[in-house]
């Protein structure tokens, strides 16, 4: 694996920065002490511009190449999530309900050592943009950035973001064209009925069974309307209901979630989940309230930069492990945002056998770090030719 001598050499150091990182975890916007310690980093290597606060605790470093060229941002997720660590590890949580159980930590850290090795060699035309980000979960920390101007204050024409995935070999890559990533949305379903004795059921429109018919419908939504060539989920992931064994209630809340991989099937999953809702519930008398909330939108991969990425990860790890038509997750990722604003492709990196993302059990494979790291370097350093 051709890892460049210079990072194999940074292993330990930046496998230091992610432990403490490790230990310190912080959630979505309040990052402070990981932004912090990202930006006197990147003023210790001696690079070009460092600005704090942009999408409130978000953290950009500049550093200019020999010449004109491109400008190519990377991006790193800086946040935690609300998880007790259970790994056991030396370096383990040490913020109670606290948790790096999806690699964040690592993310950050291999960029911060391509950000020292960049600084030092300055062997590329053109700008790398460090984008350092936070509220990745659940947040929106992705648009925050774009929103306060991110892509136009740093000239940013493509951008690109790595994610490590439990179950791929280490060292290996994953990637696809278009989308790779799930829109995340959530729905909410009141159901108005009307209580009563539970020994008297006749007397009651009672929305508990109706609420039982709702949910065997809604779950028919993908296998009976959606193209089984297309990718689509729902779940009804939470049920409300009643205070007593013998009282049916008045109203029963659903809760639950969708996810869909192209913008044409997330917007039919939204009115059919709202026809079948209002009209199942209405056949048996009853009243239903629909509220849906849409979240990250799909994470979606531009032809010509995907097709730069598989190329420039072959280079890393050998084109024998960059599977360049990966599976896409339904899991969902708000660098889609990033990449609404501007062409960029997203890829997955191997973690190895290792307990899955947002477990208490899972951590980030420092073995990793200097793959990552020449990636990220070698996307910047290609980029002139490329272009």
């Amino acid at each position: 694996m051709p890892v460049i001598n210079r990072i194999a050499d940074l292993h330990g150091e930046i496998a230091e920065w992610r432990r403490d990182i490790h230990a310190n975890p912080e959630l979505q916007y309040d990052v402070h002490r990981t932004a912090g310690k990202v930006a006197d980093l990147l003023r210790s290597f001696g690079i070009d511009e460092v600005v704090t606060g942009l999408g409130r605790t978000g953290v950009v470093g500049v550093i200019k190449g020999r010449g004109p060229g491109k400008t190519i941002g990377l991006r790193a997720d800086m946040d935690a999530l609300p998880i007790t660590e259970r790994t056991g590890k030396p370096y383990a949580s040490k913020a109670s309900g606290k948790m790096h159980a999806c690699g964040h930590d690592g993310h950050t850290s291999m960029l911060l050592g391509a950000a020292k090795y960049l600084a030092e060699t300055r062997n590329f035309d053109g700008t790398a943009v460090l984008i350092f980000q936070p509220a990745e979960e659940g947040g929106a920390g992705g648009r925050a950035m774009v929103e306060d101007g991110l892509m136009e204050r740093f000239g940013i024409e493509e951008v690109y973001g790595m994610h490590n995935i439990p179950g791929l070999p280490v060292g290996s890559f994953g990637i696809r064209e278009g989308g790779i990533m799930a829109a995340s949305d959530e729905f909410g379903i009141i159901i108005e009925g009307v209580g009563g004795h539970a020994a008297l059921p006749h007397n009651t429109i009672d929305p508990v069974m109706i609420a039982a018919q709702l949910i065997t419908a809604l779950h028919t939504i993908v296998s009976r309307n959606v193209d089984p060539m297309r990718n689509a989920v729902l779940s009804v992931t939470m049920v409300q209901a009643g205070e007593a064994f013998n009282i049916i209630p008045r109203t029963v809340k659903l809760t639950g979630t969708i996810r869909t991989l192209d913008e044409e099937v997330r917007n039919f999953m939204e009115n059919q989940l709202r026809t079948v809702s209002i009209s199942l519930v209405e056949a048996f008398g009853a009243k239903a309230e629909v509220n849906y909330r849409r979240g990250y939108p799909v994470t979606v991969n531009a032809p010509d930069q995907t097709a730069y990425a598989a190329k420039v990860a072959g280079e890393v790890a050998g084109s024998e492990r960059v599977d360049a038509n990966a599976d896409a997750t339904m899991g969902g990722e708000d660098f889609s945002y990033m990449l609404q604003a501007r062409p960029g492709a997203y890829i997955f990196l191997g973690n190895g056998d290792s307990a899955e993302l947002h477990t208490d059990t899972y951590d980030f494979n420092d073995e990793i770090i200097p793959v990552g790291v020449s990636y990220w370097v070698r996307l910047v350093e290609n980029a002139s030719q490329a272009g």
